[in-house]
């Protein structure tokens, strides 16, 4: 059921393919000869044409010394690579071609003439063309040139290559040199306009804002003066810093308060206690005290002087103390003053405290005032100086664009650097480079055309080792009704001699359609090779195996080589798809004759619409393209139809499985099919029909319904 076959189905002769080209010879060669003769006479009496190139340079021309205020740079917006490649257009704009052609009179040259050639003058007289006198002599001179022009940037620079061709060298030169001073003398011109614009717009402006300039310093000063926002040392409002000189007062007489409390609760802890009161420092700081004190020192002296020879109650001793007693009372009397000074200067700080306080409260509230007045005031000074800042700008833009029409400086983004030359060789023609490259390449091409030929006629393919030559069949082929042309594609195309295919090991003689699928996925088949000798019912067995195996998950593809497309009809809405004949004719790729299954994820390529005869010549495509698809599919299902077993022999090939389709094993074609796979080798399996199956309305049968 299974065979191996090692040797291609089709192979190039490379021998025939050089044999076709040594017995040719004599066509390649006429044919090279007759061509570069052609090109050499082309060549010779062709007109000769001279090319001369400008090259401008895109680069700024301001110097440092000239430069506007406030650019302190290059714009590079002009100098990128999409500047310059907007300068290429520009250069070859309609308007600098006219002005060129105009200044040169070309108009009035024979080569800037449109001439039409004999059939296009033929064309014009049926009226299938238009007339070229009818066009204007301004746009067919801008045509002309432009065929002759280019106008292309340097890579990776700032170059800009003007270059024209002409029959005349001296006017070859002077197109591209009258172009690039065009071109310099429009961008001056620009400049120029847009500076006078400029300062036409500006003018007015400027006017503008000098009357709204005036009015908002006006508003700044009105709502100053009303405001009474006045201003003290620093620039600081005047409320501001009367603020600040309060509360240094306030800090200063708090100060003094708690110091004078201080003070006096010491002189009253003195008193209250019964304290020696002239060692507080309040206390001695007073005159009085200071005298009263020597006083005492004194009669102490005395009386401690008298008590070594008086006795204690003598009465000069106790006039002494007596004495020394009312110094004591007049240094606490003066302690007590000085204790109700120091109260008194306490009492005044707070009072001055108090006064200070509330002046801040009122201060604080006018400074609040002060404040958002300030506010509105620093608004309507940022719109003073915001006008002013502009008036400014506007009146340096203008005077500097003054100066510029005045002294005419206006220099150009662009340079000249090389000028165009006549040149004394036309670049064309080149009679002997011409001639060669025609000799050559028309012999390359020749050589291409006979190699294809013999390769798509299929005398340069030869069968492998093995294979039967049936070049006599095309004529039988030939000889046969329409409707039986597919048959004998499909017999012609797997009729070679068939290899042995081994069965898979342990598969029953007879199965059903899911131990088929079985079998072929445990086998590890690569193709499987359907033949249904009871007719096109049978081939729906291929249908349901291929189903069942995609279920799988398995990669499937069914190819449908029956002549009703029995066996894709089940699977596509109709037979109008293209398929395997349309492959093998190459009108039609892969893609396009690879479909899906209406019911599973399986593929499938039905018979198709191309003419049998044309695909018979390219027959032996088929292993080809059956090998391609063995790459691309976990397994190809070939349906045959009623063959022979002979005729399925270019079929197999690798791991190949060989299936019988049987609706009634009793039978005679299936026996005799039986038969013939057992004289050639090939042990079949057999599938049986489900018994439930109903088969597929054909297409008639689907359009009357």
């Amino acid at each position: 059921m299974g065979s191996s076959r090692t040797a291609n189905d089709v192979d190039v002769d490379l021998g025939h393919l050089v044999g076709s080209l040594t017995r040719k010879w004599w066509l390649v060669l006429g044919v090279s000869l007759a061509v570069s003769a052609a090109a050499f006479a082309l060549a010779v009496t062709s007109t000769p044409l001279y090319r001369a190139e400008t090259r401008v340079l895109i680069e700024p021309r301001e110097s440092i010394f000239t430069r506007p205020a406030g650019n302190t740079g290059t714009d590079l917006s002009s100098l990128d690579s999409e500047g310059v490649s907007s300068q290429v257009e520009v250069i070859a704009s309609a308007q600098i071609l006219l002005d060129v052609a105009k200044e040169l009179d070309l108009a009035s040259l024979d080569e800037f003439a449109i001439r039409p050639s004999a059939p296009k003058r033929l064309l014009i007289f049926l009226g299938l063309a238009s007339d070229p006198g009818s066009v204007p002599a301004e746009e067919s001179v801008l045509q002309s040139m432009r065929q002759k022009l280019e106008v292309y940037r340097v890579e990776n620079s700032r170059v800009i290559v003007i270059g024209f061709s002409s029959e005349d060298s001296e006017l070859a030169a002077r197109v591209p040199n009258a172009i690039a001073d065009a071109y310099v003398a429009s961008q001056r011109a620009a400049k120029v306009e847009s500076n006078e614009s400029a300062t036409d717009w500006l003018a007015p402006e400027i006017a503008d804002l000098r009357e709204r300039v005036r009015q908002a310093e006006s508003k700044v000063a009105e709502f100053r003066a009303n405001s009474d926002l006045l201003l003290g040392q620093n620039n600081t409002v005047l409320a501001t810093q009367q603020l600040s000189e309060l509360s240094s007062e306030l800090s200063r007489v708090r100060a003094n308060r708690s110091a004078a409390e201080a003070r006096a609760r010491t002189v009253r802890l003195a008193v209250q206690n019964g304290a020696a009161v002239e060692t507080v420092a309040e206390v001695q700081a007073s005159g009085l005290v200071q005298r009263l004190r020597e006083r005492q020192v004194e009669l102490r002296a005395q009386i401690a002087e008298l008590s070594t020879s008086l006795m204690s109650n003598h009465p000069r001793i106790r006039g002494l103390q007596s004495q020394l007693a009312d110094l004591n009372s007049e240094i606490n009397a003066e302690a007590r003053r000085i204790l109700g000074a120091l109260e008194a200067e306490a009492e005044s700080a707070r009072q001055r405290e108090q006064e200070l306080s509330a002046n801040l409260d009122r201060q604080k509230e006018e400074v609040a005032k002060a404040e958002e007045a300030q506010v509105e005031l620093r608004a309507l000074e940022r719109e003073a100086a915001s006008e002013r800042e502009l008036l400014d700008s506007y009146v340096t833009r203008f005077r500097e664009a003054a100066a510029r029409l005045d002294r005419n400086y206006l220099p150009v983004d662009a340079r000249i650097f090389s000028r165009a030359f006549p040149p004394s060789v036309p670049y064309y023609p080149k009679p002997m480079p011409m001639t060669i490259a025609a000799f050559l390449g028309t012999m390359l091409l020749m050589a291409v055309l006979i190699l294809l030929q013999e390769l798509f006629s299929g005398r340069a393919l030869r069968p492998a080792p093995g294979q039967d030559d049936r070049n006599e069949v095309l004529p039988e082929i030939r000889r046969v009704e329409p409707e039986q042309r597919v048959q004998h594609l499909v017999k012609e195309a797997i009729e070679p001699t068939v290899v042995a295919a081994t069965p898979p090991s342990g598969v029953p003689s007879e199965v059903d359609v899911r131990a088929a699928a079985k079998a072929l996925i445990s086998a590890g088949a690569t193709r499987a090779i359907f033949v249904s000798p009871e007719g096109d019912e049978a081939a729906a067995v291929a249908v349901l195996v291929a189903r069942e195996i995609a279920d799988e998950g398995l990669r499937v593809l069914l190819l449908d080589l029956t002549i009703s497309g029995a066996a894709s009809l089940p699977m596509l809405e109709s037979l109008s798809y293209r398929g395997i004949t349309d492959l093998l004719t190459s009108e039609a790729q892969f893609a396009d004759v690879i479909h899906s299954d209406l019911y599973s994820s399986c593929h499938v390529i039905p018979v198709g619409t191309a003419d049998p005869e044309r695909s018979m010549q390219s027959i032996d495509r088929l292993p080809i393209i059956m090998g391609s698809l063995t790459t691309a599919y976990d397994l190809v299902i070939v349906e045959c139809g009623p063959t022979t077993a002979t005729s399925i022999g270019r079929l197999i090939e690798g791991e190949t499985s060989v299936l019988v389709s049987v609706i009634n094993r009793a039978d005679e074609s299936v026996t005799e099919m039986v038969s013939e796979l057992d004289d050639e080798g090939v042990e079949a399996m057999l599938v049986l029909s489900p018994a439930d199956y109903m088969p597929p309305a054909t297409p008639t049968d689907r359009d009357a319904a």
